[in-house]
């Protein structure tokens, strides 16, 4: 009895000191977007982290694409902000002002930091404090693809560089023809069917405004008025409702693939670079990269992708940061980013990443990185910013007045500003 009392004893001790160390564990969570095939990379990811550190446990919290924003305010509201929080470039300044976020230099590896493209740097940096506060392993850009049977069909130049971008003679000239040619339904996709739910209006459509001389806001004096609703953006949102109006857009309703859908009835496709790699799965040789056409004196096309940051809130940032580091290297997560045409925001990754080489099927992509990328405004107004501005285009491709849009989100986005009193310090930037 005295041997099984001592062995029933000792058992218990060992399940006492087992649960100990599971109440030991430290755990982070990190809250991510993105379709099921990155909820599964980041869930294996994860699982390795997990095996090689086994003191510590990730759970990830999804949050839908579309839903993203609307899910990370309810976490602000109940105080239940994650370790580690995915967001999209552009919000970055409204996070680091809210104080969200804490500077990500000191819990992130060395080598990677400096593995950084500028533009990536760039994403990640808040602008009054000259500060890094998010990283990430890709940046993005948005560039004009083409149907080559199409276009050859036109006689259509086709661009191999930034610098030989179409004008906008040439684009509009090529969209009227393609809207008379044989089996051309619509000359354009701009994925209108995105909605204005995600970021895609502003981040797309906002470079070919700004090539036409059109901002969304005055970035020295931080007015919308005057600037969003003057006679360049008026004219450029008046001639995109009448490539609207021509029949040459993709309406929403038809989804968000015409490009290389069955006919593939779009001749040509504003995409982010992501959409490559099933486009050129399904097109072979029929698929050109271009870059964005010059609808202006310049050439514009956007930057900014979803990056990570880790929260002020995070009761272990240490540990937060190692496991950023650790995605940030998993040779299966680059892979995983690698097929599905991911935009190097790492050098090493660009290195590994021969569609975007020179010579490279996504080659001009990159080089739009170095050469006619411009960021959206950075301030804290943001968020703001763009809805005002999304809903403007709705309506104007509706059917609307597009001075009257304008000004009317000109005037919400001015208000916003002045009911945060200039959100300082960035009322002091002028």
């Amino acid at each position: 009895m005295g041997k099984r009392l001592l062995s029933v004893l000792l058992a218990s001790a060992s399940l006492a000191v087992t649960a100990g160390l599971a109440e030991a564990k430290t755990v982070i969570h990190m809250m991510h977007q993105g379709d099921p095939g990155w909820v599964k990379t980041y869930g294996d990811v994860a699982k390795r982290f997990e095996e090689a550190n086994p003191d510590v446990d990730v759970e990830l919290i999804y949050a839908p694409h579309d839903a993203y924003n609307e899910k990370f305010s309810a976490a602000v509201m109940a105080k239940q902000l994650p370790d580690i929080m995915e967001l999209d470039a552009p919000f970055l300044a409204n996070y680091v002002w809210s104080g969200y976020l804490q500077p990500i230099k000191p819990l992130i590896e060395k080598d990677i930091l400096d593995d950084m493209t500028p533009s990536n740097v760039a994403q990640g940096t808040y602008p009054i404090d000259k500060d890094l506060y998010a990283v990430g392993l890709t940046d993005s850009s948005v560039v004009l693809y083409g149907n080559k049977k199409y276009l050859e069909a036109i006689g259509a130049r086709i661009p191999k560089s930034v610098d030989d971008a179409w004008t906008k003679a040439e684009f509009e000239g090529y969209l009227e023809k393609l809207s008379k040619l044989d089996g051309v339904k619509w000359p354009i996709d701009t994925f209108r069917g995105y909605g204005i739910k995600t970021e895609w209006i502003t981040y797309a459509y906002g470079p070919l405004l700004d090539s036409a001389g059109c901002d969304l806001i005055d970035r020295t004096s931080w007015k919308a008025t005057g600037t969003l609703d003057s006679e360049a953006c008026v004219n450029a949102l008046t001639m995109m409702q009448t490539w609207v109006k021509n029949g040459w857009v993709v309406p929403g309703s038809s989804g968000t693939n015409q490009f290389y859908a069955d006919g593939k009835p779009a001749a040509l496709a504003l995409g982010g670079h992501w959409f490559y790699a099933e486009a050129a799965a399904a097109m072979k040789d029929d698929i050109v990269v271009m870059p964005l056409p010059k609808l202006g004196d310049k050439g514009v096309s956007p930057n900014g992708t979803w990056i990570w940051g880790v929260t002020k809130s995070s009761e272990h940032p240490d540990v937060a940061g190692k496991f950023l580091s650790f995605l940030l290297k998993d040779k299966a997560y680059r892979e995983f980013a690698k097929e599905n045409s991911g935009f190097p925001g790492l050098k090493s990754f660009a290195a590994d990443s021969p569609v975007y080489a020179p010579g490279g099927p996504m080659a001009v992509a990159f080089e739009q990185a170095s050469k006619t990328a411009v960021a959206r405004p950075p301030h804290p107004a943001y968020p703001t910013i763009t809805s005002a501005f999304m809903q403007a285009v709705d309506k104007i491709f509706n059917g609307g007045d597009a001075k009257e849009a304008l000004s009317e989100a000109a005037q919400k986005i001015d208000e916003d500003i002045e009911d945060n009193a200039g959100y300082p310090p960035f009322d002091t930037q002028q």
